[in-house]
């Protein structure tokens, strides 16, 4: 059966199973949590070593071929380009369709949350360069960087280096091999997540006061992701069949939404980029690293839509041009700080957007969408790992580095 299927039954299967169940029981809920840990930690365990020997001989091979910048900066500018598309889309159309104004609660006390950028500049290079390998692996920007420096490393005698460039191909594969058998029992573990997500929309839907901005948000991605980003393929020569390509990457969607983990999503684009279009791992490796730290842009998409109505939720007056634009140029600079938020990117986006925006005039905005955080985060999760499959496979389709595959064989 192909990965996609497995899933996409594993979803319905939970999906259905998570609204018959009792939302208002705690007891329900405090199991579905420690599944919905379970199941995450599970889809995520072999996130470190596939990233860690795979990059690390990716960017010995570009190296050796001289191609390894060209492919950076083509991927930097692919995400910096989606980036501000898909915010500035996200923007008009809330502008336009203005969701609904939600009820203000009376808030006790904030929440201390912070993008701390600096912080994240700064683990980067920790004093024990090993220590990168031993976190909870939610952070993967410091393990990228290890694996840049052993990768170009490799590349200073070949006498010296050429055990440890077999030692480390080797382990790539392994890992790989390993992380696909994860990617294969995904339908099981997707329907904890979809059962957990659907008692939580269930509880939702009966509050009746964010209607408006669900639809909006599930709209808009829908149209998005399956209808704007497959037509710029279009533009891509030689020409390649964006249907095609959009059905290769419907596992990776069903992962992200349902577990809006980006680190959980990461080896199954992976192995859908290789198996579905003949991704090499040099290419792969490398766009999905620069991907899952600086694209975020559903995440901060999301933040802004979600921002945009709680200012009109505070305030009866129309934003103005210069505040749209602001609230654009916030987002798309937190997009770029989200590396160390693979599981609640779009609701630290909204936050920081609250507590940076109008000298603290909405910094507790936030937590009137607390009930809604999971749907905001699956959205925004959803655009994600879809921007950077697109990414991904464009860098690959204009630099060379892709097979093309038969249908027939994806999987």
């Amino acid at each position: 059966m192909k990965v996609w299927l497995k899933l996409l039954i594993g979803s319905i299967l939970g999906f259905a199973i998570g609204f018959l169940l009792p939302y208002e029981s705690q007891r329900i809920v405090s199991v579905m949590q420690w599944l919905e840990k379970l199941a995450l930690g599970i889809g995520r365990y072999a996130v470190v070593p596939v990233l860690v020997f795979s990059l690390t001989i990716a960017v010995y091979e570009l190296h050796q071929e001289d191609q390894f910048w060209r492919l950076v900066l083509r991927n930097i500018l692919l995400i910096a380009a989606a980036s501000v598309f898909v915010i500035a889309s996200g923007i008009v159309t809330t502008l336009f369709f203005s969701p609904g104004r939600i009820p203000i609660e009376r808030v006790e006390q904030l929440e201390a949350i912070s993008l701390d950028a600096g912080k994240n500049i700064i683990d980067a290079f920790p004093p024990n360069m090993f220590s990168v390998l031993v976190g909870e692996g939610n952070y993967l920007f410091p393990i990228c960087v290890f694996a840049f420096f052993l990768g170009m490393s490799l590349n200073y005698d070949r006498n010296y280096s050429k055990p440890v460039i077999s030692m480390v191909d080797s382990l790539s594969r392994v890992f790989y091999h390993i992380a696909s058998f994860f990617s294969e029992i995904l339908g099981f573990i997707l329907i904890v997540l979809s059962a957990y997500w659907a008692v939580r929309f269930h509880a939702v839907r009966q509050a009746r006061v964010f209607h408006d901005l669900i639809i909006m948000l599930g709209c808009f991605s829908i149209v998005l992701c399956f209808g704007v980003l497959p037509l710029f393929l279009y533009f891509l020569r030689p020409r390649v069949n964006p249907w095609r390509t959009l059905y290769g990457f419907l596992g990776p969607a069903l992962a992200a939404f349902f577990s809006g983990d980006i680190n959980f999503s990461l080896p199954v684009l992976m192995r859908h980029l290789k198996e579905n279009f003949g991704v090499r791992r040099r290419s792969s490796a490398v766009s999905l690293s620069l991907c899952n730290a600086f694209c975020r842009g559903g995440s901060a998409m999301v933040a802004a839509a979600a921002f945009i109505v709680i200012i009109k939720s505070y305030s009866y007056l129309p934003i103005a041009l210069p505040d749209v634009f602001l609230i654009g140029l916030q987002a798309l600079l937190i997009s770029f700080a989200l590396a160390r938020h693979p599981g609640d990117g779009a609701y630290i986006a909204v936050a920081a957007l609250c507590m940076n925006y109008g000298g603290g005039e909405y910094s507790a905005g936030y937590l009137i969408l607390k009930p809604l955080v999971f749907y905001l985060v699956a959205v925004g999760t959803f655009i994600d790992v879809m921007l950077s499959a697109f990414v991904s496979f464009v860098a690959a389709k204009t630099t060379g580095h892709i097979e093309e595959k038969n249908i027939v064989h994806f999987i």
